[in-house]
């Protein structure tokens, strides 16, 4: 039977690779500029199998998904980002804020086998610190049993900002309300110069990874994600790998990374294409190869599409996300993909790839294997 290095071997085009498959199959780390080779490859079958091989490595032939739900609770939103068309400024007519019954009322409307609700909204100026606990607070109230993922390191810091409260504080009064975990969103692009193209009003880089740091210390798991595929170069996609990965070795704390695609439909004017498939599977083989310490990638069906999501799974990806059953952001942004998907689907998906679909919880315990 051949070795996973004469396989490998077999489907190197750009010989360029030959170094970082050697750095791959002997389980050394990868540095910088071998990310930029990656990316300047053109060999996607070999970029593929790589990442393929790391992630059998470390996951086998498992799929996984969660049983979950979104709740964007507000679209009043301050910040300004060029690729967003789910904020409204404040006082604009299609602006909402859900009353928290309302919120408490979708959580008991979810079916039983819901196992995790992730709740990100708008950086409202004028809701009260009291909606955010109370928030949590009843969402526990209502499903004790439901873990909630909810607030992105931007909005950690807005409230830091507009409660007078430290970031520290605001964890831990968010954590004893009922915060079990966060989502990875708004690091966007961390290189400052990219960033400052295509946000106004949120946190940057830094202030992204600082609340990070401490949610982790705190024993709050994370996601992480990047949005490629707008302005960005590709030195700038390998340092957030890079930094993602240097707070990753200090704290441990990430647990899935999403590669987000960037959605043009609602940014007219900077004038640029749809990712393309070919993009889409690099990103995501990329992230696997170079984010060593992270245990998750994710193959986002939301962003992506589930056939895409699918082939994702032989590309170095191990998780498929979940059924979601509404999500706004991503479609207001102009995603033409469906708004949920039901657990037999993404099983079909999951199947169909070669993998076995494991229903999992929001940090990776298994729940079932289908």
């Amino acid at each position: 039977m051949p070795t996973a290095s004469a396989l490998v071997h077999a489907t190197i085009q750009d010989r360029a690779l030959e170094p970082i498959r050697e750095k791959v199959l002997a389980g050394r780390r990868l540095g910088f500029e071998d990310g930029v080779a990656l990316y300047r490859s053109h060999d996607l079958l070999a970029i593929g199998q790589l990442a393929n091989h790391v992630r059998e490595q470390r996951h086998g032939d498992a799929g996984y998904f969660v049983w979950n739900t979104h709740i964007n609770h507000t679209n009043v939103c301050v910040a300004t980002c060029d690729f967003c068309a789910f904020a409204a400024k404040p006082g604009e007519e299609r602006g909402y804020t859900m009353k928290l019954e309302e919120v408490f009322d979708n959580v008991r409307a979810l079916p039983k086998p819901v196992r995790e609700v992730h709740v990100v909204g708008g950086l409202h100026p004028d809701l009260p610190w009291e909606y955010m606990t109370d928030m949590l607070k009843g969402i526990k109230q209502v499903r004790p049993d439901i873990h909630v993922k909810a607030f992105t390191a931007v909005e950690i810091w807005f409230f830091h900002k507009l409660y007078r409260k430290s970031v520290a504080e605001v964890l831990a009064e968010l954590k004893d309300a009922g915060l079990d975990s966060m989502p990875g969103g708004g690091a966007e692009i961390f290189a400052k110069e990219t960033r400052n193209r295509i946000i106004k009003g949120k946190a940057n880089a830094e202030q992204w990874l600082d609340v990070m740091r401490e949610a982790h210390r705190q024993g709050i798991p994370t996601n992480a994600t990047m949005l490629y595929g707008h302005v960005e170069s590709i030195e700038d996609r390998v340092d957030h790998l890079v930094r993602l990965r240097e707070l990753q070795d200090e704290t441990g704390g990430f647990v899935t990374f999403i590669p987000l695609a960037f959605q043009p439909w609602e940014a007219p004017a900077l004038k640029l294409p749809e990712t393309t498939g070919f993009d889409d599977l690099k990103a995501i083989a990329i992230a696997r190869l170079m984010l060593d310490n992270v245990p998750h990638i994710k193959s986002y069906w939301i962003m992506i599409g589930p056939r895409l999501a699918q082939v994702g799974l032989s590309f170095g990806a191990d998780d498929l996300d979940g059924t979601v059953t509404e999500e706004k952001i991503a479609h207001d942004a102009g995603a033409q993909t469906s708004q949920s998907l039901t657990v037999h689907e993404l099983c079909r998906l999951i199947r169909e790839a070669g993998r076995r679909p494991i229903e999992r919880d929001t940090v990776f315990n298994v729940i079932k294997e289908w």
